[in-house]
């Protein structure tokens, strides 16, 4: 079943895990956190169906935080997609959220107010 183009052009925001251990596994040292940047780049893309995905600085220097080659294995992130006033160029915005176990959570839709 198709999702309708009036819900792609909703504003949503969600909260998610995502697990760069899997998605950078095998990648060259040298270019482990510039593939994971790249990696939730996609992740988003695809989850929120969007061309145009931005990180947030925070998220960026979390991933790069242990330096290039040795990744957090995973990543809490927020994905907020904003919608233009024309309506054809949608974006979304990721941003980390900092958490201290991963255990339990799951993806969480957030109610905006």
């Amino acid at each position: 079943k198709r999702m309708s183009d009036s819900k792609l052009l909703e504003p949503k925001t969600i909260e998610v895990t995502v697990h760069l251990h899997k998605l950078c596994h095998g990648i060259v040292f040298k270019k482990k956190a510039p593939r994971a940047v790249r990696e939730v780049k996609k992740f988003a893309a695809k989850f929120m169906n969007t061309t145009d995905v931005r990180v947030d600085s925070g998220l960026n220097k979390y991933i790069w935080s242990r330096g290039i080659k040795n990744l957090p294995k995973r990543v809490r992130v927020l994905m907020t997609r904003f919608v233009n006033d024309e309506q054809t160029a949608n974006y979304t915005v990721v941003s980390y959220v900092p958490v201290t176990n991963f255990k339990g959570l799951t993806t969480q839709v957030v109610e905006e107010e």
